[in-house]
């Protein structure tokens, strides 16, 4: 009998299993695009990943809190619905369905049902009407939705959040079903509005070979990501974590001579060089919504496993290297228009980048390796400190650089008087 009872348990132990094993056929892990931002993370800070405003995708549809915003998406539908003649309701969900099984898949245990079509129509065409409204592509006559400034900063920073997206290809298709002859492309859009928003303006094309496919991306933060990250690529070295644990703050460099100065035509916010002394960096404006998505564009990177180059996450862990204190917020960044703090006193601005890298993965390829090598390098040579010393004491100051070339004069006088002295009396 007993024998038999464990016959039994077997073969409900392998029938659960053999499901298991369909199920992972079905939606295979590599196909999951967008996922809940890890435990880890979200306990680090929860605020960071919650929307404030709007709910995008199926992760926080339930919070009661973000009900008020459904009136404004079904406004936004009907409004999408308006920009073609004959398309309806029915028209959009037959295309979404020919979506559906594509779009679950991007997703981490998301039940088949209905209302997840629903819910692809009714949050995809916000999203497109929102930004075509935030573009100022609405005809003549055509009144805003959203008419509050901050209420439409909250709904930018709620759709920068990793776990509050929609695939870009229902964003995409949803476009193109209204798109106007003269209407740019969903990629264009997001490019020119989501960056002024996110402040990180460049001076280099978005990158046509990496998004001229929509296939390739998969929402609207990996875009931003693709927008905003330098077009080098990142270099193996074994020496890299090293550096980046032993590189000196902003005083210390100083002190060793080093200047800053702000970029002036940057390429990318990662942009930062070190070159005979002299650090240069992109300007950082920090406002309400930049913490949010700087440490939303690195749980990005920290948990996508197709990410190579973690570019985000190496310029936190610059900044949180460069930054010891407020003392080099003030007098080296914020001085310089290196920091441009528009939300915050300086000491929560020094702790702005420490609790960003909480969390953060080391990789043995650090894009700021050479950075950092220079400037330990540099801090090494007893020179750099001592001329830094005789500058900073004899040459800081108008009334000191005064005193000090009056007191050589006054030498280089005495000396000649000396030798003239001396010679006519040997005369």
């Amino acid at each position: 009998m007993m024998k038999q009872y464990h016959l039994i348990d077997i073969e409900e132990i392998e029938e659960r299993i053999d499901e298991m094993f369909k199920n992972l056929s079905i939606s295979p892990i590599e196909s999951r695009t967008i996922f809940k931002v890890n435990k880890m993370l979200h306990e680090l800070n929860s605020d960071a990943y919650t929307p404030k405003m709007v709910s995008i995708g199926p992760y926080h549809k339930n919070n009661p809190q973000l009900d008020p915003m459904e009136k404004y998406k079904v406004s936004y539908l009907k409004r999408f619905l308006q920009r073609r003649e004959g398309l309806d309701v029915k028209i959009c969900i037959s295309k979404l369905m020919t979506l559906k099984e594509k779009a679950l898949n991007c997703y981490d245990d998301i039940q088949d049902n209905s209302e997840f079509c629903q819910m692809l129509l009714i949050d995809g065409c916000f999203v497109v009407e929102f930004i075509r409204e935030r573009s100022k592509l609405c005809p003549e006559g055509e009144d805003r939705i959203i008419m509050n400034p901050n209420r439409a900063s909250y709904i930018f920073r709620d759709l920068m959040l990793l776990d509050n997206q929609l695939p870009f290809f229902i964003l995409d298709h949803l476009h193109h079903m209204t798109k106007q002859v003269d209407e740019s492309s969903l990629l264009i859009l997001v490019n020119k509005l989501f960056m002024r928003f996110a402040n990180m303006q460049v001076h280099e094309p978005y990158r046509e070979t990496e998004c001229n496919n929509v296939e390739n991306i998969k929402h609207l933060l990996h875009l931003v990501h693709i927008f905003s990250c330098h077009r080098n690529p990142k270099k193996e070295s074994n020496d890299d974590i090293m550096y980046s644990m032993v590189m000196p703050n902003a005083i210390e460099l100083s002190e060793a001579g080093v200047s800053f100065s702000k970029s002036r035509d940057m390429a990318s916010l990662m942009d930062i060089k070190f070159k005979n002394g002299s650090m240069t960096i992109p300007c950082l404006r920090v406002e309400g919504a930049t913490e949010t998505l700087l440490q939303n564009l690195i749980a990005y990177e920290q948990q996508s496993s197709d990410v190579q180059d973690t570019y985000f996450s190496d310029y936190a862990t610059f900044m949180d290297r460069l930054i010891g204190s407020d003392k080099d917020v003030i007098f080296f960044l914020r001085q310089k228009g290196i920091i441009v703090n528009w939300t915050t006193d300086d000491k929560e601005m020094a702790s702005l980048f420490n609790k960003i890298i909480k969390g953060i993965t080391k990789y043995s390829v650090f894009y700021y390796k050479e950075e950092f090598k220079k400037a330990v390098e540099h801090c090494e040579k007893p020179w750099n400190r001592m001329r830094a010393n005789v500058k900073h004491n004899y040459f800081n100051k108008s009334w000191a650089r005064a005193s000090t070339v009056a007191g050589i004069i006054l030498i280089i006088l005495t000396t000649i008087q000396t030798n003239l002295a001396f010679t006519s009396s040997v005369k």
